[in-house]
């Protein structure tokens, strides 16, 4: 997600030609993450055309270990590279053929994370760090200077520009977002949910405590009706292509969250994004050994296993987000807090029934206590979206006896989309 600014962040469509067009990081630093194969070189990510990359004979793709900037090819075109690139027919770096946006291409595909493609089609060249875990001590040292680091520039990128005010804060008041907000003290909260959600009650109960007297910044509660909701899944569709319950459930949140803080002047929306994956915030992560979610039968394997699905979630919530007319910034993906949490030994992920330990510990000192410990829902449930697509489906006659009844539901209302 959004980092180092480049010329692809103002010119977000390929045009070809020897113009390098990256996202989230500049082009020496992703040269230097080709010719060393260091996956995790700094900044929040990156993707885009490379013109002239080490080692190779002509200009490539590449998106970031974690794809957390999305790219889009057009899949005939990648097909076509990887089966008879030589003849010329099938470069997917040239002009149309790739897209941060997959709005743009016909056919789009997304480029895998942690990968180039050229001419020549598909090569994986980055993967995530696999080595023995730190001790507690260290560990514990790690995450708290990584995390207290990326924070501090969270600040620092809006002291930058304070003369325009342009940062908000996506908040649930959880630990996650609660950190997030403590990185961006004077930025506008907000929170997206139905009436009576558990989302809005606890986003309240923390701003309250992270404000104290009430100087602090305000909270904005953005009330989901209906209406909302049916326009907010046929946005995120449109943006995502994902049609599927569980992902419009997810993502329609985070787009009127984001399309409430665009309307009142935001260009940027702070998100507590990975934490719960990096740092084994998900109960299958506990005991993982009798959990069947998990193949895994460690917890540092089980996180591991939650780690390796966030390509493909952040590539929806960015989208969405972007949708809404807003950059998503994400505090506790940058790479140095995803190095520090990688190298946690399982007891610091989850311990006796808690998790997210080392977080949590990082946490003191950042937010109030009852923001550091609070439980917190997963999101499409917290803001009741699930819920109330439920209703919905049932309303128009797609009851609770059918076979993914919400999915049906779904599928009927974006069929002219």
């Amino acid at each position: 997600m959004t980092g180092d600014r480049s010329e692809a962040d103002r010119s977000p469509r390929s045009d070809g030609g020897g113009v390098n067009h990256l996202r989230g990081a500049p082009a020496e630093r992703v040269r230097a993450a080709l010719r060393d194969g260091d996956s995790l070189p700094g900044g929040r990510g990156f993707a885009g055309l490379l013109t002239d990359p080490p080692g190779r004979g002509g200009p490539v793709l590449a998106r970031d270990v974690l794809g957390r900037e999305p790219l889009f090819v057009e899949r005939g075109v990648l097909s076509a590279a990887e089966t008879d690139g030589t003849e010329g027919r099938g470069d997917p770096t040239e002009r149309g053929a790739w897209s941060f946006d997959r709005a743009d291409l016909d056919d789009p595909q997304a480029v895998p994370a942690g990968s180039v493609v050229s001419a020549n089609g598909v090569e994986r060249v980055w993967a995530l760090p696999d080595e023995e875990p730190a001790t507690p001590a260290d560990g514990q040292a790690a995450v708290d200077t990584a995390i207290a680091a990326s924070l501090d520039e969270v600040g620092g990128e809006r002291a930058e520009i304070a003369e325009n005010d342009d940062l908000a804060v996506a908040f649930s008041g959880g630990v996650d977002s609660g950190l997030v907000a403590a990185g961006a003290p004077t930025a506008p909260r907000y929170v997206a949910g139905f009436e009576g959600c558990h989302d809005v009650a606890a986003a309240r109960e923390a701003h309250a405590e992270m404000v104290g007297d009430g100087s602090g910044p305000p909270l904005h509660v953005v009330d989901i009706t209906h209406d909302d909701l049916v326009r907010a899944v046929r946005a995120v569709a449109r943006a995502t292509g994902r049609r599927n319950p569980m992902d419009v459930a997810i993502a329609v949140p985070l787009y009127l969250t984001a399309e409430a803080a665009a309307a009142d002047g935001a260009q940027r929306v702070a998100v507590g994004q990975g934490a719960d994956e990096l740092f084994g915030g998900y109960s299958k992560v506990v005991d993982p050994a009798a959990d069947h979610r998990v193949d895994a039968d460690t917890v540092r394997g089980a996180r591991t296993e939650t780690v390796r699905t966030l390509p493909e979630q952040l590539e929806r919530d960015v989208l969405a987000i972007r949708a809404a007319g807003v950059e998503p910034v994400a505090p506790l993906l940058d790479d140095r807090v995803i190095a520090a949490a990688l190298a946690l030994p399982g007891a610091l992920l989850a311990s006796g029934g808690e998790r997210k330990v080392a977080l949590r510990h990082a946490a003191r000192g950042h937010v109030p206590e009852s923001v550091r410990t609070a439980d917190k829902k997963a999101v499409q449930y917290g803001t009741y979206v699930s819920r109330e697509l439920d209703r919905l489906a049932r309303q128009a006659g797609f009851k609770r006896r059918m076979d993914d009844h919400v999915g049906q539901y779904l599928d009927a209302l974006l069929a002219d989309e």
